[in-house]
C-alpha cells in the first residue's frame, strides 16, 4: 500500500480465498451439515413439562411445512393430556382445527373432568390454607401457598402461581426454602416472559446459597444467561452461558436443554469475544467443551471462525439458520446475531492485509462483490474497518495508522502538559512566596 510508514510492522501481500493458505482449500472442500429439516420428535425430547408443550405450539406457529406443523401439534396434544391445563388444550384443538382426524378433537368430558377436579381441589388447598394461617404454623403456611403455587402453574394460571409462590418468602425459615422459592418463580417468570424478575430472583437466590449446589448454580447461570439473552446483553449472556458447569445435565430441561447452552452460549461468544476470549474461554474452557459436544455443528463453526475458515463457518451458519428460528428465546435474535458474526469474520478477514481483492473475499463469504462493497462500506463508515475502497478496481486498501507520527504527536502532547504543569507550579510559589492568599468573603 502507498504511503504506508515501514515502521508500521510488517504486513501480508498474498490472500487467500478462505482466510489461509493450502489448509484453507483442504477445509473448504470438507462436507459441510446439510440443512435437515428439524426432527421435531428429538427436539420435543429434549424437554419436559410446560415448556415442551409451548416449544411445540411455537414450532407449529412457525413452521411452514404443513405435516411438520401438525406433527408438533399432535406431540403438543398428547403432552397437554397428560396434564391438566385445560386453557392450553382448548388452544391447540383450535389450531389442530380437525386436521388430525376425530382422535384430536376437542375432548369436552376430559375438559370438564380436569375443571371439576380443579375446583374441588383449590377448595381443598383454600381451607387447609386458611387453617395453617389460625394456627400460625410458618412452615405449613410456606407449604400451603406452595402447594397453590403448583396448583396454578398446573392450569396455567401463571400469574397467579407466581404471586403464591413469592408470598412463602415471608414464611421461609431456611436458604433452602428461599432457594426454592426463587427457583419457582424464575420458572414461572421464564415462562411468562418477565426477565427482569428472573434477574432480581437469580441475584436472591445466589445470596441466599450457603454450601453452593453446582445443579443449582448451573441453573441459576442458565436462567441468567435466557435473562441477559433477552435483553440484547448478549457478551453478558455468553459469559453465564459459558460458566455453567455439566453437572446441569437434564436437571433443568422443564426450561432449557444442555444443546441449548451450547448453541445460545456459541452464538453469543462468536457475535461478541475477541479471538483471545474466544480462545481461552470457549475453546479452551473444558467444562463448555462438554456441552459443546452435543451440538457438533456448533463446535466446528466456532473452531472454523478461529481458524479463519470464514466460508465453512458462514455455511455452518447459514445451515443452522432455519432451525434457530424455530427456538423459542433465540429466533428474535439470530439475524442481530448473524450480522454481529458476519461483520467480526469480514473484519478478521481484512485485518492482516496491505490489499484485499474484493472479487476472491466475495468467494470466500459466498456473496457478490456489490454486496460485499456495501458491507465494508458500512463497517468503514461505523470506523470498524480502517480502509478504502478502490471501486473501479475492485480492491480495498487498508489504512493503518502512522506510528511515527502518532509517536510524534505522543511526544509533543507530553511536553505541552510538562511546560502547563511547571508553569502552575512556578505560578503558586510565588503566590505562597509573596503571601497573596484570596479568601473568600464570609456572608454574614
Amino acid at each position: 500500500m502507498d504511503g504506508d510508514d515501514e515502521t508500521s510492522g510488517p504486513m501480508i501481500d498474498e490472500i487467500y480465498p478462505n482466510g489461509g493458505g493450502d489448509d484453507g482449500d483442504q477445509r473448504s472442500r470438507r462436507a459441510i451439515m446439510s440443512g435437515d429439516q428439524l426432527d421435531v420428535e428429538a427436539y420435543a425430547a429434549l424437554y419436559s413439562g410446560r415448556t415442551k408443550i409451548i416449544r411445540l405450539i411455537f414450532i407449529a406457529d412457525k413452521m411452514n411445512n404443513a405435516a411438520t406443523q401438525l406433527e408438533a401439534l399432535r406431540m403438543a396434544y398428547d403432552e397437554i393430556k397428560k396434564g391438566e391445563n385445560t386453557q392450553l388444550f382448548r388452544e391447540v384443538v383450535q389450531k389442530i382445527d380437525g386436521r388430525l382426524g376425530a382422535s384430536y378433537g376437542m375432548d369436552t368430558a376430559w375438559c370438564d373432568a380436569v375443571d371439576r377436579r380443579a375446583e374441588q381441589k383449590k377448595e381443598k388447598l383454600e381451607n387447609e390454607l386458611n387453617a395453617y394461617r389460625t394456627n400460625l404454623i410458618k412452615e405449613s403456611i410456606r407449604m400451603g401457598y406452595n402447594d397453590f403455587g403448583d396448583f396454578y402453574y398446573a392450569h396455567g394460571l401463571l400469574g397467579e402461581a407466581f404471586k403464591s409462590y413469592v408470598r412463602t418468602r415471608d414464611y421461609c425459615t431456611t436458604s433452602k426454602h428461599i432457594i426454592h422459592m426463587c427457583m419457582s418463580a424464575i420458572l414461572v417468570s421464564i415462562e411468562m416472559g418477565q426477565f427482569p424478575h428472573v434477574t432480581s430472583y437469580v441475584s436472591k437466590a445466589e445470596q441466599a446459597l450457603d454450601v453452593p449446589d453446582p445443579v443449582i448454580v448451573a441453573k441459576l447461570r442458565c436462567a441468567a444467561g435466557l435473562a441477559n439473552l433477552e435483553a440484547k446483553k448478549y457478551k453478558l449472556a455468553a459469559r453465564k452461558f459459558l460458566e455453567t458447569g455439566p453437572e446441569l445435565a437434564s436437571h433443568y430441561n422443564d426450561v432449557i436443554a444442555p444443546q441449548d447452552v451450547a448453541t445460545y452460549g456459541g452464538l453469543c461468544a462468536l457475535a461478541t469475544f475477541d479471538r483471545v476470549e474466544l480462545k481461552s474461554k470457549v475453546i479452551d474452557n473444558s467444562n463448555f467443551r462438554n456441552f459443546l459436544e452435543l451440538v457438533p455443528e456448533v463446535r466446528e463453526l466456532i473452531n472454523d471462525f478461529y481458524s479463519s475458515h470464514y466460508a465453512s463457518c458462514l455455511e455452518y451458519l447459514g445451515n443452522l439458520k432455519a432451525n434457530l428460528l424455530l427456538d423459542i428465546h433465540l429466533y428474535d435474535h439470530v439475524e442481530t446475531l448473524y450480522d454481529q458474526i458476519r461483520h467480526k469474520a469480514l473484519i478478521q478477514y481484512t485485518h492482516p492485509f496491505v490489499s484485499v481483492d474484493l472479487n476472491m473475499m466475495a468467494n470466500a463469504f459466498k456473496t457478490t462483490v456489490a454486496g460485499l462493497e456495501k458491507e465494508l462500506e458500512a463497517l468503514i463508515t461505523d470506523n470498524q474497518i480502517q480502509a478504502r475502497i478502490d471501486s473501479h478496481n475492485k480492491i480495498l486498501y487498508a489504512r493503518h495508522a502512522d506510528q511515527r507520527n502518532a509517536t510524534f504527536q505522543r511526544v509533543l502532547e507530553t511536553g505541552r502538559e510538562f511546560d502547563r504543569d511547571v508553569r502552575s507550579m512556578l505560578l503558586r510559589s510565588n503566590l505562597i512566596k509573596h503571601e497573596y492568599n484570596l479568601r473568600a468573603l464570609r456572608k454574614l
